[in-house]
């Protein structure tokens, strides 16, 4: 019995109570929720429907529990119902109604996990979005890593989810990007102002080689060239590496574009029919501070020059207009000064900044070597890049060591420790149960032990204190993925598959054999463990994949 079949049964009590008692039906919940326990002791699961009925019909909360925990005994599956403390019912399944959750995982495969909690919910997710004058520095593969495993995580629980990668192709630091290749190409050092680095040597090389008339070309004409073949091979290496990391967005989406078709005029206009704009000293200002900023934004310069903010006011307004309903960007912890003017610019659009729009900060990361800081890159010379941190640990121990941590914090990557084939190594202690029940599932099919059909499981027999363990750790999954998806939150999910499911596993293999021994003949306890195991491998799969992490079948 999954715990929403539970909560469902539960409910279903409290109808049987409310029509024998004459309560009034539509004080009644459309659904509910059990929840784990802390102290296992205290049943396997445990809900507060009394407590939160009891003001509704005017009953005490214990003498409404009584009447809750009488009704719910008799139903299929449950064991026993306590009442606690002022009305708490503690629950406990009979060990087929607990068993039967292997069946159903198992059966679920993929979709185990997976809800309906975020349907009709269309959200744009934009994360990592770095200019492209330098290869991602590791703040932006932390964004790689949590954006991508959030927009699985969305996707998972029925959201409408579009990616986005905001490439700044316009600006200043497009321009300070083109000269300092032009320095390089001229063999100068690179300017005050400008960007240096192996890979502006190496990117000015290989323009130069595709466009060879630039060496005759004049200053102005050539750092065209630079801008255009420069920005263009920068940009494909930034999207080859994040597809070599495993991040694909569905929306590329040029700033220029923005500029070339008329659309920060448009949203100019927008604002000035809601009645936000005015002019002073010959520019063009958003009266922000009506909305809660620290001061009003300027749109657009005296000498007509459109100012950032409005490129982000334009882009914001072009995503609301493609019927994305909610607006999430992932931003660095040096941006934290944006939420104020983002949020009073949603609503001098008209929206509800809180419901429409959605700003979450991320917090520095730090690779450490021998325990130091790594400050320098071999080839962007100044930042810790992508390519630096997957050829210090790999792809997978990456992924989820940026995944791990909720991103609001600061972390630090201990090269030794994310590499070190041992259980400490936080993503080998859970691949490794991925392996592990692998193994087992070969070598049990090597001594002609299968899990049989769904008729002849028998759940009953899993009633070891080790395997009811195992089976409400991967109960939790569902409620896992929800919340983490609700709260932005895929930390969540690497620590569940830790501290819960590999745990629990770890304890269920040392003490229930799963493979019989020697000449041992296969029983059906062996098969309900199986299925067991088999179940525990789909919620460690599908867990790794939201994370976009491998489950290895060998190690």
């Amino acid at each position: 019995m999954t715990p929403a079949e539970l909560a469902s049964v539960v409910l279903a009590a409290a109808h049987a109570v409310f029509e024998q008692r004459g309560f009034d039906r539509a004080a009644l919940p459309a659904s509910t929720v059990v929840e784990r326990p802390r102290n296992p002791e205290h049943g396997d699961y445990a809900s507060t429907l009394a407590l939160q009925l009891s003001k509704k019909v005017g009953v005490p909360p214990r003498e409404l529990a009584t009447a809750l925990a009488d009704e719910l005994s008799r139903a299929a599956g449950v064991k026993s119902v306590e009442i606690a403390g002022p009305g708490f019912l503690n629950i406990r399944l009979d060990a087929a109604a607990a068993g039967q959750l292997a069946r159903v995982i198992v059966e679920a495969g993929a979709e185990y996990g997976r809800s309906d909690r975020l349907a009709g919910e269309k959200i744009n997710l934009e994360f990592v979005s770095a200019n492209p004058t330098g290869p991602v520095h590791i703040g932006g593969v932390r964004w790689a890593a949590v954006g991508d495993a959030l927009s699985r995580l969305l996707r998972a629980t029925g959201a409408d989810v579009g990616t986005e990668y905001y490439f700044n192709d316009a600006g200043s630091q497009i321009d300070r990007f083109a000269r300092s290749l032009l320095a390089a190409a001229k063999g100068e050092p690179a300017p005050e102002d400008g960007y240096g680095g192996a890979y502006i040597a190496e990117i000015a090389t290989e323009v130069q080689a595709r466009r060879p008339e630039v060496r005759s070309l004049d200053d102005d004409a050539a750092q065209e060239v630079f801008r255009v073949e420069g920005v263009a091979l920068m940009f494909d290496e930034i999207r080859s590496s994040l597809r070599d990391f495993g991040v694909e967005f569905d929306t590329y989406f040029n700033e220029k574009d923005l500029h070339d078709r008329g659309e920060l005029d448009l949203a100019l206009n927008r604002l000035r029919e809601q009645g936000h704009l005015y002019e002073s000293e010959g520019a063009t200002w958003l009266r922000t501070t009506d909305f809660g900023d620290d001061k009003d934004r300027v749109l657009r310069k005296s000498n007509g020059e459109w100012t950032y903010f409005a490129a982000d006011c334009a882009y914001y307004l072009d995503k609301r207009e493609r019927g994305f309903e909610r607006v999430v960007i992932m931003l660095g912890a040096d941006h934290h000064g944006y939420i104020g003017r983002m949020k009073a610019m949603a609503a001098c659009f008209g929206d509800d900044p809180d419901r429409n729009l959605e700003i979450l900060i991320g917090q520095l990361v730090n690779l450490l070597r021998d325990g130091a800081p790594m400050r320098m890159s071999k080839r962007a010379g100044t930042v810790i890049t992508l390519e630096d941190l997957v050829e210090a640990i790999g792809v997978d121990a990456s992924r989820y060591a940026l995944a791990r941590y909720s991103s609001d914090s600061p972390i630090d990557i201990d090269i030794e420790l994310w590499t070190r084939a041992t259980r400490d190594n936080p993503v080998y202690y859970v691949q490794y149960v991925a392996a592990r029940t692998a193994g087992v599932a070969r070598n049990a099919a090597e001594v002609g032990l299968v899990p049989g059909d769904a008729e002849a499981f028998r759940p009953e027999l899993l009633d070891h204190e080790k395997e009811n363990e195992l089976l409400k750790a991967l109960a939790e999954f569902p409620a896992v993925v929800a919340t983490a998806a609700e709260l932005r939150e895929p930390h969540r999910v690497a620590r569940y598959l830790e501290e819960s499911v590999a745990a629990s596993y770890h304890r269920f293999y040392d003490n229930c054999r799963v493979l019989p021994l020697g000449d041992e003949k296969v029983t059906d306890l062996h098969r309900a463990r199986l299925w067991l195991n088999n179940a525990t491998r789909t919620v460690i799969a599908n867990g790794l994949f939201l994370l976009g992490v491998s489950a290895p079948e060998r190690m």
